[in-house]
């Protein structure tokens, strides 16, 4: 038997362009018709991420459709199918999308994807960073056996995962960093990670050069600043720099633009490879096909958090990644 529908939902807008720090005041919830589409979903997980808080900046540069004042906040969301015209999303259907943070999603069948209830233990596992993670790791670092991975942010939805990655595509050492001791201790002791260190604990570049004296040969970066400065400075021969995002500018303002030493980036052959992409229907094929056997062969661990509270967390879930509170990939359960 069908569940009813209401004839209204709610979802999350933008108040105005962010410029300063993010605050709950920037959002609002209102309550609108529900829009007439050819499938009604009723979302049940939605995505929260550091990103967003770019989106939210007037003139943001990403690769993705930026919000703006007066729209809901995009992101990915996974919801069950409540009603339905097509045969190829019948009612029941679990299905992700990028409706954002709303109560109920309506549109065409076109813009919902099907996915499989029984492979994951939870629907919010499709919601985490491996497509981000995966191809930056395998496609942009190329990272293989016997490669010194550093990870910078590496307590993130990103970075959790893709020192991960590089364990089971059999780097022979991961290190990461991360911002206090608890998320040192969770990189080592639940993640595989082989050394972690607190980025706050003196200059990165002695903590590299003690845990990396060979050298670096795949930086994975989420943060920009003193830690790109640093793994420049320890990079083997060759090294792969994998550049996804700018934690140090998006959070603080005050360490996002580091210096590039040139002359060592020529001598010791340094690849720097910065991306920024919406994934290919391919790519995230690839992450979930290796997502479900690494799961199942127990080699991996889904980090990740979800904030009970429905809709009205979603705003406060973000405030509170941005400083830094989660590890892992967050997901706010409605």
């Amino acid at each position: 038997m069908s569940e009813s529908v209401p004839e209204r939902t709610r979802e999350v807008r933008l108040r105005r362009y962010l410029e300063h720090d993010l605050t709950d005041d920037l959002f609002e919830t209102v309550e609108i018709d529900l829009p007439v589409g050819e499938v009604v979903v009723r979302q049940e997980y939605l995505h929260v991420a550091a990103a967003f808080g770019d989106l939210m900046r007037e003139g943001c540069d990403l690769p993705m459709p930026p919000y703006r004042p007066g729209s809901r906040i995009g992101g990915g969301a996974v919801g069950t199918v409540v009603r339905s015209s097509s045969a190829e999303l019948p009612v029941g259907e679990l299905v992700v999308s990028f409706d954002g943070w709303a109560e109920y999603a309506a549109g065409p069948a076109a813009r919902f994807t099907p996915v499989g209830r029984g492979m994951f233990p939870s629907p919010a596992y499709y919601l985490g960073q491996g497509p981000t993670a995966f191809h930056g790791m395998v496609d942009v670092a190329r990272v293989g056996p016997g490669d010194v991975v550093f990870v910078s942010g590496a307590a993130g939805g990103v970075g959790s995962l893709a020192g991960q990655i590089a364990r089971c595509r059999g780097a022979s050492r991961v290190i990461g960093s991360a911002g206090s001791p608890a998320k040192v201790r969770y990189l080592v002791e639940e993640l595989g990670f082989d050394a972690a260190f607190d980025y706050h604990d003196g200059p990165v570049v002695d903590r590299l050069r003690e845990l990396a004296p060979d050298g670096v040969s795949v930086f994975f970066d989420n943060v920009g600043g003193e830690q790109f400065e640093a793994a420049l400075a320890v990079a083997a021969h060759g090294a792969r720099f994998a550049l996804c995002g700018a934690l140090a500018s998006q959070i603080d303002g005050k360490d996002g633009l580091p210096r590039l030493d040139v002359l060592t980036a020529i001598t010791r052959g340094v690849e720097l490879r910065p991306f920024a992409c919406y994934h290919l229907p391919e790519q995230i094929a690839a992450w979930f096909t290796h997502f479900g056997t690494w799961l199942g062969e127990g080699r991996f661990t889904y980090p990740h958090t979800v904030v009970e509270g429905g809709l009205d967390a979603a705003p406060t879930t973000l405030v509170g990644l941005l400083r830094g509170d989660f590890t892992g990939n967050v997901t706010v359960r409605l």
